[in-house]
């Protein structure tokens, strides 16, 4: 919802959310949407205007109220309470599904009714003021999230946290969040200009985590409600820096000393990681720029969009590899990559290790793999295609080994995400089905679900809905064993 009453949002990710399902019953598909009731849509629905602010999207009080009530909004902005619009994603914590955007809060949901439950605030469990939409899940049922710790206690650092799938049974009534665990924190290389990052990487025994040189700026933060500017503001590319690797053992829950860096770029999407032969591999989705947060105002999402925006930066698909275990008598200026790529690894005067990436392949943009291969050598990518243009025109399936690319498109089709979903007598990758939700520009019509055989990207079938469907950003598969029944 991008307007209440006469404001409107500035930015396509700001807009309230709205779930939205597909439940396979019987070979039929039934369609349910729903608002996310969260406290942000209830305060402005009430108020009948926008009156929390998103990060595109400052609110500010009522003209009418009196300077005593502006004074204390003013500082009240300094810190902020931040919204719980939960637009991004959705995660599974244990028995329960929650929707998660990119602050401290995030709310439970009932993944059958779309009914919105209690809110969750991170921060009461572990010091940080913002967290990741895309965590990570472990072979033992735990969630693997991480999020920035600002200015707490004089450092800001980045955090890597644990949320246990269940509760000891003395504990019943408690949450799984009073279980949370820190596994380890990577100090910041600022204390004022944290490293935005949207998602992260997981091998068998390391935590990939990149800092960008795309930042935020605190103070400026602290700043932007008095000097009448959004939060998005406060964020700035940093094109002449270094972008790090940090890399961190999950037993010892240490850093890897060794310095990695590479050029300045900037990621959202991490595709997947592995270890083999003492290195580890790891492949993203990175731009040269950040004009791709900016396409999403809605100022520029005119109704000739398609036709006139075009992306500064094609999203590359970038395979790195690291050696983790190399001669260090090694000569300086020498690629220590001793497996097969085109990715190299240079030692540098200082003993640091300058990485350049191998080029996988490009223009293509929420990435999605076979779970079950996560953090392990695999093939296959899942991915919508865009180009030059921010909105995918088309799906596709990518052979990293053989560079070989499926497609699935079709005139005046925009696509979600690609979600893999595996048959459940899966031999091998890419045995299954790819579900992805198409919104059509044309308006006579419809939208509908499609159901794609992951092996030959041919139509299985689709289900058409005869509603408004919106462009999403992120869901998930959810098999009918994982679901509570009603009665619990």
């Amino acid at each position: 919802m991008h307007t209440i009453g006469d404001t409107k949002y500035n930015h396509w990710f700001d807009g309230l959310a709205l779930l939205h399902s597909f439940t396979f019953k019987n070979g039929e598909v039934y369609y349910r949407s729903k608002y996310l009731r969260s406290d942000t849509y209830n305060c402005n629905v009430e108020a009948n205007r926008i009156v929390v602010s998103e990060f595109g999207t400052m609110a500010y009080p009522d003209p009418c109220k009196n300077i005593f009530a502006k004074a204390f909004s003013y500082l009240s902005h300094t810190i902020p309470e931040f919204t719980d619009n939960c637009l991004i994603n959705i995660m599974k914590t244990g028995d329960d599904f929650y929707a998660t955007s990119e602050t401290n809060f995030i709310r439970k949901i009932n993944p059958q009714t779309l009914e919105t439950l209690e809110k969750v605030d991170y921060s009461k469990y572990v010091a940080v003021n913002v967290a990741t939409s895309h965590p990570h899940y472990d072979s033992a049922g735990n969630t693997l999230n991480m999020g920035t710790s600002i200015v707490d206690k004089g450092k800001t650092k980045y955090i890597l946290f644990k949320i246990p799938p269940s509760v000891p049974e003395k504990e019943k009534k408690k949450s799984c969040f009073k279980h949370l665990e820190v596994v380890c924190s990577i100090p910041s290389r600022s204390l004022l200009h944290p490293s935005y990052y949207h998602s992260f990487g997981i091998t068998e025994n390391y935590i990939v985590f990149i800092e960008q040189p795309f930042k935020l700026d605190i103070v400026k933060m602290a700043t932007a409600y008095i000097r009448g500017v959004n939060w998005a503001s406060c964020l700035a590319y940093h094109k002449e820096d270094k972008t790090w690797f940090h890399f961190v053992d999950k037993k010892t829950k240490k850093e890897v000393s060794t310095k990695f860096y590479t050029d300045a770029m900037v990621l959202f999407h991490h595709i997947n990681a592995y270890e083999e032969d003492g290195h580890i591999i790891f492949d993203i989705i990175a731009y040269t720029d950040n004009s791709l947060y900016d396409m999403f105002y809605l100022k520029n999402l005119s109704k000739d969009f398609e036709e006139n925006t075009k992306l500064t930066s094609i999203p590359t698909c970038k395979r790195f590899v690291v050696p983790l275990q190399y001669d260090k008598d090694a000569e300086v200026g020498s690629n220590l990559v001793t497996i097969p790529s085109t990715a190299t690894a240079v030692k540098e005067k200082d003993g640091s290790i300058y990485c350049q990436p191998e080029i996988l392949c490009e223009g293509i943009e929420l990435p999605r793999i076979n779970y079950d291969y996560n953090g392990k050598k695999y093939k296959y990518v899942f991915a919508t295609e865009v180009q030059w243009r921010p909105v995918p025109t088309k799906i596709a399936k990518f052979n990293i080994q053989t560079k070989e690319m499926l497609h699935w498109e079709e005139d005046h089709c925009w696509p979600s995400e690609p979600i893999f979903v595996p048959s459940p007598d899966a031999k091998e990758e890419d045995d299954g089905i790819v579900l992805t939700c198409i919104v059509t520009s044309d308006p006579k019509e419809a939208p509908f679900l499609l159901v794609l055989d992951a092996k030959t990207f041919k139509e299985l079938g689709r289900a058409i809905v005869h509603v408004d469907m919106h462009l999403d950003l992120h869901g998930m598969f959810i098999p009918e064993k994982d679901l509570k029944t009603e009665t619990e």
